[in-house]
């Protein structure tokens, strides 16, 4: 399905660039995890938001997404990937589904941390991030899931679904992959297992592998005051870009991605609009 912009996160960031997309009159498409998911959802009391006053998490996010999706944004709850850029569009892959978009807006969180020993040198080869995606591959075999997101255990619970053994391990602290030309065994907190697939499930991805190439420091993505990256037609917003993290901030880089998005969605659609005779 094709939009104008694609937004990466439904916190204050992404919702906030979502909204001024369609105060544009573009169409947007905001995929998230489930709110309850987001770090926001379980403050108790956030007494520092102008105009506000003392709120939970959970409302503010309710209220906020209830705006969004009064003016129009669409939502798609899922992981993003993947994604490339060819021909003035972003390609973006949420689960086992392909999204185009002229803009995209990166408002996810910061994934900390460093790979797994085997992680990337067995993706594709027996590590997976999606096993709604992936699992019909390895139905009916012995699997690892590795779990640091909320909703990891219903897809350990589909892979069991499809004849899948599964081997939990609830965001275990170290892991290691190893195998031959494909996974054969995974070590988590000193239990090993023999599986075909370990899918390690986290809530976000490192910007830089969704987005090979993408300009960080200290992790955090570069951006300039128009919210624009160093790839085309990629803007950031939010916790990513860096601190301090808090809502005033992600809401007010989220209206500028939004509006840098929207304008080069813009102008994206003039550039290729037939010459008229």
């Amino acid at each position: 399905m094709s939009y104008d912009v694609l937004v990466i996160g439904g916190g204050p960031a992404g919702l906030s660039a979502a909204l001024n997309v369609r105060a544009r009159g573009r169409s947007v498409l905001v995929v998230t995890n489930p709110p309850e998911e987001n770090p926001l959802w379980r403050a108790e009391r956030v007494d520092n938001y102008l105009g506000m006053g003392a709120v939970s998490g959970s409302q503010m996010l309710s209220d906020m997404r209830a705006q969004a999706e009064a003016a129009g944004v669409e939502f798609l709850t899922g992981r993003a990937l993947n994604a490339s850029y060819m021909m003035d569009n972003w390609y973006v892959s949420v689960g086992s589904d392909m999204y185009n978009a002229r803009a995209v807006v990166l408002s996810g969180g910061v994934a900390r941390g460093k790979k797994f020993p085997g992680e990337q040198e067995y993706l594709g080869r027996g590590v997976s991030y999606c096993a709604t995606c992936d699992g019909m591959l390895y139905r009916g075999r012995s699997v690892a899931v590795l779990g640091f997101s909320d909703s990891a255990r219903k897809e350990a619970d589909f892979l069991r679904s499809i004849g899948c053994t599964v081997s939990y391990f609830h965001k275990p602290k170290s892991c290691s992959i190893a195998g031959g030309d494909t996974v054969e065994t995974v070590t988590c907190d000193g239990v090993t297992e023999a599986v075909d697939c370990v899918f390690i499930l986290r809530p976000t991805m490192a910007p830089t592998d969704l987005f090979p190439g993408l300009a960080t420091d200290n992790g955090y993505v570069t951006v300039d005051r128009r919210m624009t990256t160093n790839l085309p037609g990629l803007f950031a917003a939010g916790d990513c870009t860096g601190g301090p993290l808090q809502v005033a901030k992600a809401v007010g880089e989220g209206l500028v991605a939004g509006q840098s998005a929207a304008a080069f969605a813009a102008e994206v659609e003039r550039k290729n609009r037939p010459a008229q005779s």
